[in-house]
C-alpha cells in the first residue's frame, strides 16, 4: 500500500484542517476576522481560489456580528444552505433560520407570477427582523434581495451573503450586488453554492461568540 493516511483524533481534525489551511494559505495582509471567513470557506470547499475572489464591503463583516448578537433572523434561498447553519449557535442569541422556498403560498405565488420560488421566497420574507441574507444557490434570489433593499437605508439593511454557483447569470448577480449594495460579502465568477454561503455564516457566528 503506498497510501500514508494522517493520524488524527475525531476531535482534532477540524483543528488540524484549519492548521493545514493556514499554513497553506500563505504570508497575508488580511485582518483576523476576513481571514477566518476565508479559512471556513476553504474548509468547506478544498478550495484555495477563494482568496482572490472572495469581496467584503466595508463594515460587512461588524454588521453581521451585530445582526448576530441583536438576535436577528437568518433567511436563506434554499434549505442546503438552511441546513448548514449552526442554529444551536444563533439560538444562543434569539435568532432562528428562516427558509421558505417550499410553502406552498410561495410555490403557488412563483407559478403565477412565472419567477422561481428562491425569488418569491426572499421577497415575501424580507421582514424588519432578518439581519442577514444567505445566499448560495439561485442568483434570482440574489436579483431579488438587491431589488427589495434598494430603498432600505445602509444602517437598517441586512447583511447579504451573496455567492449563488452556476452558469446563468450566478456571476451576474455578484457583479450587480458588488456595483449596487453597500453590504455584503460575495465571491465572484461562477464559483459559490450552498456549503459556501453556510460556511460565512458559520463563521460570522463563531466571530459573534468570542
Amino acid at each position: 500500500m503506498t497510501v500514508t493516511l494522517q493520524q488524527v483524533l475525531p476531535g482534532d481534525i477540524e483543528g488540524e484542517s484549519f492548521r493545514i489551511i493556514r499554513q497553506e494559505f500563505g504570508p497575508t495582509d488580511l485582518d483576523e476576522q476576513t481571514f477566518k471567513i476565508l479559512q471556513r470557506v476553504i474548509h468547506a470547499t478544498g478550495d484555495f481560489s477563494f482568496k482572490d475572489t472572495m469581496r467584503f464591503s466595508p463594515g460587512a463583516i461588524e454588521a453581521g456580528i451585530k445582526a448576530i448578537r441583536e438576535g436577528k433572523d437568518i433567511l436563506t434561498d434554499v434549505t442546503m444552505v438552511a441546513a448548514g447553519i449552526s442554529k444551536a449557535m444563533l439560538a444562543k442569541w434569539g435568532g432562528k433560520v428562516i427558509c421558505r422556498v417550499a410553502d406552498p403560498e410561495v410555490a403557488a405565488r412563483a407559478t403565477a407570477e412565472n419567477k422561481t420560488r428562491s425569488a418569491v421566497a426572499i421577497e415575501m420574507s424580507l421582514t424588519r427582523n432578518i439581519g442577514i441574507v444567505a445566499l448560495g444557490n439561485a442568483p434570482t434570489a440574489l436579483v431579488q434581495a438587491i431589488r427589495s433593499l434598494t430603498e432600505v437605508t445602509a444602517t437598517g439593511a441586512p447583511l447579504i451573503v451573496g455567492v449563488p454557483v452556476g452558469f446563468v447569470n450566478a456571476a451576474e448577480s455578484k457583479d450587480l450586488l458588488v456595483e449596487q449594495n453597500t453590504c455584503y460579502i460575495t465571491s465572484l465568477g461562477r464559483k459559490g453554492g450552498s456549503p459556501v454561503a453556510a460556511a460565512i455564516v458559520n463563521a460570522l457566528l463563531h466571530l459573534a461568540a468570542k
